[in-house]
């Protein structure tokens, strides 16, 4: 073994070369592909084994430039030649980041979702925000920063061209490698906003997902499918493709009946093309189902109110028909639309809607709502009055 040398002079790294490699150091560049196996020991007495990516079949790969948590591997790598063996010692302020990074391969290798329950956060974020990450061992590394030794074997660097297959011609293994790298990206691309790219970076891992299922039978990767469709559907409700959004919502939906979030950008994607009782069962689902989310329900709901309120003004109009400019039902009359409200009529709705009785079938009574503008023209007592608040006789007055 060679002697123990500091790496390119990168404080608190050592390097032992265990094996030679080949040929000239390859040419690491943004977007490059390094594939490798790596092992992960404690630096104690047992050399305590943490992870070893043999042990779950499949190499490990990682882009350069796509900012991987662990951004120390890269400089690690990076000084290898194809086919070399080396270990590295690395201080703890280069492997604060590690339990996070081996939690998410953990679950990939068990067929779960690496990012579930992971709140939307850099990794730094997460890691401050301290919970369990369900492995014992790295909850000891989150509590207790500390060296770790990698041994890693280097066995091949390919230039970004070269690696950019179609999604059909990939193994099993390339495609399970790609979709948490397709999936990052695309979080990484809703950060800036780039909504189309972001989708399209989804909607490739879905089909990876989908093609390993359809081959390998694999449907515990059902898993790893949902979260991808919801940031999908996530990226159309910004670009304002809301049928796309209900169809692939109500897909998900026959399959996770009780999936909170699917309903949750259903019902918007309701409310955006005007489907209002839709959208009000859906937002109500999933307040029943999450309560945590009724926050969110009662903004959205509010919103909903408000869009409909105005949309009926604009209803109202006159137009160039001859007709006037009568009252159009209330669009809160459970009676005349058919809803089935499970509460009364709040003070939101109350000041809103149009001018004529709405009929609460929680009330089991007649309201008048008047439009904001209209000035002072209803009553909530349509006997005593006997007006409309378009100054027209009441109904079934004669004139």
């Amino acid at each position: 073994a060679m002697e123990e040398t500091y790496l390119l002079n990168v404080e608190g790294v050592k390097k032992k070369i265990l094996h030679g490699g080949q040929g000239e150091l390859p040419k690491f560049q943004d977007g490059s592909k390094i594939t490798f196996h790596f092992q992960t020991l404690k630096d104690n007495f047992e050399r305590t084994v943490i992870d070893d990516s043999r042990e779950a079949g499949i190499p490990m790969e990682i882009i350069v430039g796509k900012m991987f948590k662990m951004e120390i591997w890269e400089t690690l790598l990076s000084s290898m030649r194809a086919g070399e063996v080396a270990e590295f010692w690395c201080d703890a302020i280069h492997t604060g980041m590690y339990a996070l990074v081996s939690k998410g391969m953990r679950r990939i290798a068990e067929g779960r979702d690496p990012l579930e329950g992971q709140k939307h956060r850099c990794g730094m974020g997460n890691m401050f925000d301290y919970h369990s990450t369900g492995y014992d061992d790295l909850d000891e590394l989150q509590r207790t920063p500390q060296p770790l030794i990698f041994i890693m074997e280097l066995f091949r660097v390919e230039e970004p061209s070269a690696y950019k297959r179609d999604t059909w011609a990939m193994s099993k293994e390339e495609k399970l490698a790609a979709v948490p790298v397709l999936h990052s990206e695309g979080n990484r691309l809703v950060l800036r906003k780039e909504f189309r790219q972001a989708a399209e970076k989804y909607q490739e891992a879905v089909i990876c997902l989908r093609n390993l299922q359809a081959k390998e039978g694999w449907l515990k990767l059902e898993s790893l499918v949902t979260p991808l469709v919801l940031n999908y559907c996530q990226c159309q409700l910004e670009l304002g493709e809301y049928y796309e959004v209900l169809e692939h919502t109500t897909e998900l939906l026959q399959k996770h009946k009780d999936n909170a979030k699917a309903y949750f950008k259903r019902a918007k994607a309701h409310a955006a093309v005007w489907n209002e009782r839709e959208a009000r069962e859906d937002f109500l689902r999933v307040a029943h189902l999450d309560p945590a989310m009724a926050a969110a329900v009662k903004k959205e709901l509010k919103q909903l109110g408000e869009r409909m309120r105005k949309k009926h003004v604009e209803d109202r109009k006159p137009h160039s028909t001859g007709m006037g400019t009568g009252c159009s039902p209330c669009p809160w009359d459970g009676e005349a639309r058919g809803l089935d409200f499970p509460f009364q009529v709040s003070p939101l709705w109350a000041e809103s809607c149009s001018s004529t009785p709405c009929h609460s079938p929680a009330l089991h009574t007649s309201v008048f709502h008047c439009l904001p503008g209209l000035g002072p023209c209803c009553s909530t007592d349509t006997e005593s009055t006997g007006s409309r608040c378009d100054g027209a006789p009441p109904r079934g007055a004669t004139t």
